[in-house]
Order: structure tokens, then C-alpha cells, then sequence
């Protein structure tokens, strides 16, 4: 595109943005006057016996929740039994479910299907409504020590002992806009309702003084903590077995249908000799014909050392292909993802979650 036709593009894009202004207003204040209303009492939030952690944020999607809610229950499973409820966007379900042996990710949604194929231990439930989802759950796993709500910010119909909101490092929620102006789901000023502030996908390397500035833009209320988080990529594995791998010196075919493969994509060339990327949609279900274009492109590269990787997400709903790409028989790589504190606070992230999930826990076995 030419510089005269970007002049264009971008000046066409600024007034159809300006114009989606004032239904931001509109949207905004129907849901400030939600929120009051929840502040004032005048809608009620129920409080329910275990501990509950929401994990959250106030944008649409993107700031990393999925690794932040996998780093809570790796912390939290080595003492107590704990069950994550999510939406399960995308599913082809509706209801309270309860992941079971059968469970795919048509029924449940890729992200808590990544769960219970990562964590056999956890209990992994979906559930539009979390205020009536909750109840179904203790009914129905009684021995559940501590909840931890997936996307759940928003849904104040719930009063979750601990809010921690996660907001982006490329576009924190201070330098963002309400819908349909920009990505918030809710007003600026909504952040004051966390308890912890995480400002995920950060540099390995961001400086202290960087650090400290963000902090300060972000307003942090006398009660709130702020941490800064990392994506940290870990070992390999094969998709269909799990079996340790290595993408070093492979020729890597990149299969991801997440919203950012960017930063994936530059990891993955770092190893391979080469890397080819079909890029999907966030949370795209992969159909017979993506499967042939995925099985085309390995058959037709020729090269040596050829290897299929994807995302722990992806390879939640390739899964549901497990029997067709058993078939092929070709090497395919799941390469995961974490999440790391920096500045060396883990300790004291890790001593605020636990320390109120104690506490609840202890209260109510005193009860």
C-alpha cells in the first residue's frame, strides 16, 4: 500500500471511528449506571463459602488470562483441590457443564478444555452464569476447596474474594476506550474494584524505571497491588502422547488460531531453520478443509526435518481431529506456555493469593 493510499485508509478509519463515539457514550453510561447499582447495594451480589478468585480484565480478550489462571492452579492444587469455571466461548453448549471423560472442546470451549487436559487433577466446569453455575458445582464436586472464575471481571452478579485484573503491556487500560470507540468492556475507573493489578506480556527485560511509570499511569488505589508478568514459552511436546520434542533446526509449519501469533511466531523462528505460518481466526474450529491445507503444506514443502507446531489452544480443538491426524502420521509439536513475575515478587504474588485462600479455608473449618 502505497503512502498516499494509507493517508486515505487512515483518515477514512478516524472518521468512522469518531462516529462510533457517541453509542461509546450510550453503552458507557448504561454500564456505569450497572455498576452503581451493584456499589449502592441496590443489586445483589451473592457470596458463596469457598474462597473465589475472578481472573479478569476490562478489554476484550487478548491480555493473556488462559497462562495467569494455569499459574494459580499449579500454586494452588499442591494444597487444595481446585475447580476453574469459565464461559466456554465458542462452545456448542449451553448451561453448567462439568468436564468430563468424554468432554471435548465442542462442548466446553478450547480454553477449559486446555485445562482439563493439562491439570487431570483440577475440576473443570463451564457456565454462562456463574451465580447459578457455582451452586451446581459444589452440588455436584462438594470436596472443592477454591474457585477460580475464568473472564469474570464483569459478572458482579457473583462476590469473588479476590479480583485479579489483567491488563495488556501493549495497551494498558488507561490509554484505551469503552466500546465501540475501543476495546473496554466498562469505564477506566472500573480498575479500582481488583484487588491485583497484573500488567501481563511484558519484555523479559522491561526496566524498573519503565515499570514504575506504568505504575504510576495505572493509578494503583491504596488497597491494590501490581505486578508485572512475562510469557515464558516451555518445553515441547508431541501433540499425541506428549512425549518431550525439539523444534531446534526443524523446518516448522506454525499452526495457531490465537488473536497475537507475532510474538509466537518470532520464538519459533529462533529455533527452526525455517518457519511457514497458516494463520486462523482467535478460537477458529478447524474444519476438513483447514486440515487438508495443513496436511497440503507439509506434503508439498520439501525440505527436511519438517515439523506441524501449534498452541496449547489450538491443540485443544485440533484434538477433536485426534483419529484423522493419527492418520497422517506426521510429527505434530504443541509448544506451551507460562507466565513469570518479574522483578523477583513471585514470592509475594504467590503469598497474597494463598494467604487469602488460607485464610477463607481455615474460617470455614472453624465454622
Amino acid at each position: 500500500m502505497s503512502n498516499d493510499n494509507k493517508s486515505v485508509f487512515y483518515r477514512i478509519f478516524s472518521v468512522l471511528r469518531l462516529l462510533l463515539y457517541p453509542l461509546a457514550l450510550v453503552y458507557g453510561a448504561i454500564v456505569w449506571i450497572r455498576n452503581k447499582m451493584y456499589d449502592s447495594g441496590m443489586s445483589n451480589s451473592v457470596k458463596f463459602a469457598p474462597p473465589v478468585i475472578s481472573v479478569g480484565n476490562l478489554s476484550v480478550g487478548g491480555t493473556g488470562k488462559t497462562p495467569h489462571v494455569e499459574y494459580l492452579i499449579r500454586l494452588l492444587q499442591q494444597k487444595y483441590i481446585v475447580a476453574t469455571m469459565s464461559r466456554g466461548y465458542k462452545r456448542n453448549t449451553s448451561g453448567f457443564l462439568l468436564a468430563e471423560k468424554d468432554t471435548n472442546a465442542y462442548r466446553i470451549g478450547d480454553e477449559p478444555m486446555q485445562y482439563f487436559l493439562k491439570f487431570p487433577e483440577a475440576i473443570v466446569t463451564v457456565a454462562e452464569e456463574r451465580m447459578t453455575g457455582i451452586p451446581q458445582l459444589l452440588q455436584r464436586k462438594p470436596e472443592t476447596d477454591v474457585i477460580l472464575l475464568d473472564d469474570a471481571y464483569q459478572h458482579r452478579s457473583v462476590k469473588a474474594g479476590l479480583n485479579i485484573l489483567i491488563t495488556d503491556y501493549h495497551k494498558p487500560y488507561y490509554k484505551d476506550h469503552i466500546l465501540p470507540f475501543g476495546t473496554l468492556r466498562e469505564g477506566r475507573s472500573s480498575y479500582k474494584r481488583a484487588d491485583i493489578i497484573v500488567v501481563s506480556k511484558c519484555p523479559p527485560n522491561l526496566l524498573i524505571e519503565e515499570a514504575q511509570k506504568i505504575e504510576n499511569q495505572l493509578k494503583k488505589q491504596s488497597h491494590q497491588h501490581v505486578f508485572f508478568s512475562t510469557i515464558q514459552y516451555g518445553e515441547p511436546y508431541e501433540f499425541d502422547g506428549g512425549a518431550p520434542a525439539s523444534l531446534e533446526g526443524t523446518n516448522a509449519i506454525l499452526v495457531t488460531g490465537i488473536a497475537r501469533p507475532g510474538p509466537m511466531e518470532n520464538y519459533v523462528k529462533g529455533l527452526a531453520r525455517e518457519v511457514h505460518t497458516l494463520s486462523y481466526p482467535d478460537h477458529h474450529y478447524f474444519v476438513t478443509s483447514d486440515l487438508e491445507e495443513i496436511k497440503s503444506a507439509y506434503n508439498n514443502w520439501d525440505v527436511p526435518g519438517k515439523v506441524i507446531v501449534t498452541t496449547e489452544k489450538d491443540a485443544a480443538r485440533l484434538h477433536l481431529h485426534l483419529d484423522k491426524i493419527r492418520e497422517w502420521n506426521i510429527p505434530v509439536v504443541v509448544l506451551p506456555i507460562t507466565v513469570s513475575i518479574l522483578f523477583g515478587k513471585e514470592t509475594e504474588f504467590n503469598s497474597l493469593v494463598s494467604a487469602y485462600v488460607d485464610h477463607v479455608v481455615q474460617e470455614n473449618n472453624t465454622i
